[in-house]
């Protein structure tokens, strides 16, 4: 993949990522409004569930499809996809059939541990798209190992355009028929399923028509799927671990932060509805990291590429570009959803309540970015299991802190706890990553694009300290959200600007302003 199929790549994947990470985040917010915090709460607990799940079933193999397909290709092996392509499809199918057995088996235990016997519909409901979601994966692998993002780009946007009216639709009329809360979560959870089911007729009717659909003059053997299957399940067992690192630890809280509110005396009752407000957190967490999360699945095989030409200043550079441009996404967006917290809060969720948490959670978004980006280089230089290894240090150092600053500062604990441990990850990410290939962590640029992302957070937010936003509507919030996102932005490039940090050729390859610019 050349650096020009790279970049494209990236802007398909960017602009699918973002239409489908908005879409599967910010339905939260009409669905609270619709059904309220404790459905939100209910659905906030369960669904990480079902993402564990997947990711441990399939997460790997689609990225391990890719890699080898993109290896076998570089060799001139093209027979090989075949056995790649049906192997990979076998498994996924055999693990999604095992990880839904395993969650309705234990459905009544998993939703006592959650947030009690209220959950159990909406856990039995998601688990049905294991049935599902892991065939489809596999198309996505297949196409992403040619380089070819844009099927797994649009499959993306349709399966979250159905799951989402479907939810939302649901929502709507199982409120308006006076359901109870967990009627309602159960029953909007199977927008998942058709979600995913619209994706596979899509990636399915994509690649029958495809010219590089898999051919192969020898017939498919056992033989051929014992071998596969141990080369892909070597790939793509810490792949997974490292793909499921958002989903583990929202995983982790929706079992930690539930028992660890217990723990400190809030009442049964009371705890879904706090978990939604949480969940308010989660919901900005997604929308914020959106670039990482899409510039993974083509920097992984590109790095993998590099690596395997024996171009260590190649991968060099494909690295240090990949960093400076999550610096210069993340820091401005992690910093203005701090200083917009409060109109944020108010326009989307209907009041300030939770706000302190917010404004932690939103701060710890660039750092999520930076080690959702450090795990994926990793993968991609073929330390799939030190990645592993450190996400699963991560996830016990998460629960130890969970416990730890939830006793200290109630629900404001858990999102002191989620910036801590993702500091801690980029850090250790970063130190392995310097130890294979010697690059830049810290620079000037780097510097000036944080400095820029403060002065620009302090004129949008500081204002807002100056207001009594109780006695502000919702549109009156919301307007001044989009006024300070445009002010915001200008103030932030023209720092960047001014301080040589972009050039002018930078801003040339903008969207829409960068066509006007001579």
């Amino acid at each position: 993949m050349s650096q020009s199929t790279f970049v494209k790549s990236t802007l398909i994947l960017t602009v699918a990522t973002l239409l489908s990470k908005i879409l599967g985040s910010v339905f939260r917010i009409p669905l609270q409004n619709i059904a309220g915090d404790e459905v939100l709460g209910i659905f906030s607990m369960v669904y990480p569930v079902y993402m564990v799940a997947l990711y441990l079933s399939v997460a790997g193999i689609p990225v391990a499809i890719s890699k080898l397909i993109a290896q076998v290709n570089a060799n001139n092996e093209p027979d090989k996809v075949r056995d790649i392509y049906v192997t990979a499809s076998i498994l996924a199918l055999s693990f999604g059939v095992l990880s839904f057995s395993i969650i309705y088996g234990f459905s009544n235990e998993i939703a006592n541990a959650l947030g009690g016997p209220s959950t159990r519909i909406a856990l039995i409901v998601v688990a049905l798209t294991l049935l599902v979601a892991p065939y489809m994966a596999v198309y996505r692998g297949f196409f992403q190992g040619y380089g070819n993002m844009q099927p797994t780009a649009i499959s993306q946007v349709l399966e979250q355009l159905i799951r989402v009216g479907i939810i939302l639709v649901a929502a709507y009329v199982l409120v308006s028929m006076d359901y109870s809360n967990d009627m309602v979560a159960g029953g909007v959870m199977i927008g998942s399923v058709f979600g995913a089911l619209a994706s596979l007729v899509y990636l399915r009717l994509k690649f029958s028509r495809s010219k590089d659909k898999v051919k192969s003059k020898t017939k498919y053997s056992v033989g051929e799927f014992s071998n596969w299957s141990k080369v892909i399940l070597k790939l793509s067992i810490p792949i997974a671990i490292g793909s499921v690192m958002m989903a583990l630890f929202n995983f982790v809280d929706s079992f930690t932060v539930t028992a660890s509110l217990r723990n400190i005396g809030v009442e049964a009752e009371r705890i879904n509805y706090l978990y939604g407000i949480y969940g308010r957190g989660q919901t900005m967490v997604q929308i914020a990291t959106v670039f990482a999360t899409s510039i993974i699945l083509p920097l992984i095989p590109l790095i993998t590429k590099k690596l395997a030409e024996n171009d260590l200043i190649g991968t060099r550079s494909v690295i240090e570009r990949t960093h400076r441009m999550t610096h210069l996404i993340s820091w401005p967006a992690a910093l203005g959803l701090f200083a917009l917290t409060l109109p944020l809060n108010l326009a989307l969720f209907t009041n300030l309540e939770g706000s302190s948490m917010l404004a932690i959670i939103n701060i710890s978004s660039v750092f999520t970015s930076l080690t959702i980006l450090g795990t994926g280089i990793l993968q991609g230089m073929g330390s799939e299991r030190m990645a592993a290894t450190i996400i699963i240090g991560g996830v016990l150092l998460k629960i130890v802190s969970n416990m730890f600053f939830i006793q200290l500062y109630g629900l404001d604990g858990a999102a002191i706890s989620t910036l801590f441990v993702y500091v801690v990850l980029f850090i250790v990410n970063s130190l392995f990553i310097f130890k294979r290939i010697r690059y830049s962590i810290i620079n000037r640029q780097v510097i000036m694009i944080v400095l820029s992302s403060i002065v620009m957070g302090c004129v949008v937010g500081i204002p807002t300290l100056m207001f009594d936003l109780v006695d502000w509507s919702r549109i009156l919030a919301l307007a001044y959200v989009f006024i300070a996102m445009g002010v915001g932005g200008m103030i932030y490039f023209a720092l960047l600007y001014v301080t040589k940090t972009i050039t002018k050729q930078d801003l040339k390859q903008l969207p829409v302003i960068g066509k006007k610019i001579k």
